[in-house]
C-alpha cells in the first residue's frame, strides 16, 4: 500500500494530513487505543487479495497459507529484530469449525523463513460478537478483554510481532497487544496480509454488505463466484 499521507506508528492511510498531529500520528494511536506500537501489511484487502485470503479462510484451502506467508514477509521490516512471533488465536469453537487457525498457519510460514520461533502466547477467553457491520467504538468493546496472555514468561521483555491475515479497524490486534504489552512484553507490532483501506468507498460498503451475514455464511456464499472468477494482475 501507498498514501501520501499515513500514520507513521499504525501506518492507517488518509486522505490529507488533517487527522495527524505535528509528529505525525493519529489520534487512536496518541491516545494509547491502538496496543501495539507500529502495523505492517503486503497489500489492501481488495481484489484478487481479498479473494485469496477468503478462499484460505472460509473456503479452508489451507496451502494458500504458503504463498500468502511469502506476502507477509516482502512486508516484513528488514530493518527491525524480533524474538518472537505470536499468531492471534481463535474461539476453540471457532477454530474446531474452520479447521484450523489461519493466523498460526501464516505465522508458522514467516517462522520458517526467518528462524523467528512462534510462541502461541494468547488465548480468547470467550466468544465474541462477528466484527464486521460493528462501528469502530462497539468494536473496541467487543475485543476489550476477549484475550489474556497465557505464557508471561515468554513474552516479558521481548520484542513480539503480532500475526493476523487482515486489519481492518485493528481492534483485535490492539486487544492482543494489550494483553501481551500487560504480560510484560517490550514491543509489540502487528503484521498482515492485507488492511481495509478506509480511504476507498468500498469499504465502508464491504461492512455494510458483510454485516446482513456472519463471516463464514458470508463467505461461503461469496465462495462459487470467487472460484469461477478470473484470478490474475499483479498486486
Amino acid at each position: 500500500m501507498s498514501a501520501e499521507f499515513f500514520c507513521v506508528s499504525c501506518r492507517t492511510p488518509f486522505l490529507n494530513a488533517f487527522p495527524l498531529d505535528a509528529e505525525g500520528r493519529c489520534a487512536l494511536c496518541r491516545s494509547g487505543l491502538r496496543g501495539f506500537d507500529a502495523a505492517y501489511c503486503f497489500g489492501a484487502y481488495e481484489g484478487v487479495l481479498r479473494k485469496l485470503i477468503h478462499l484460505y479462510k472460509y473456503g479452508r484451502i489451507k496451502t494458500l497459507a504458503r504463498p500468502l506467508g511469502d506476502l507477509l514477509a516482502a512486508a516484513l521490516p528488514r530493518d527491525q529484530e524480533w524474538d518472537a512471533l505470536v499468531p492471534v488465536p481463535l474461539h476453540w469453537r471457532r477454530q474446531w469449525k474452520r479447521g484450523f487457525n489461519q493466523s498460526e498457519l501464516l505465522a508458522r510460514t514467516i517462522a520458517r523463513r526467518t528462524a523467528i520461533p512462534v510462541v502461541k502466547a494468547l488465548r480468547r477467553k470467550h466468544a465474541t460478537l462477528t466484527q464486521a457491520g460493528l462501528s469502530n467504538t462497539n468494536r473496541r468493546r467487543n475485543v476489550a478483554k476477549a484475550f489474556f496472555c497465557k505464557r508471561p514468561a515468554a513474552v516479558a521483555g521481548k520484542r513480539i510481532l503480532l500475526i493476523d491475515d487482515v486489519m481492518t479497524t485493528g481492534s483485535t490486534a490492539a486487544a492482543c497487544a494489550l494483553a501481551l504489552k500487560r504480560a510484560g512484553a517490550r514491543k509489540v507490532a502487528l503484521l498482515t496480509v492485507a488492511r481495509v483501506d478506509r480511504r476507498m468507498d468500498g469499504a465502508r460498503l464491504l461492512v455494510s454488505q458483510s454485516a446482513a451475514l456472519p463471516s463464514e455464511a458470508l463467505s461461503e456464499a461469496l465462495l462459487p463466484a470467487v472460484l469461477q472468477s478470473k484470478v490474475g494482475g499483479v498486486f
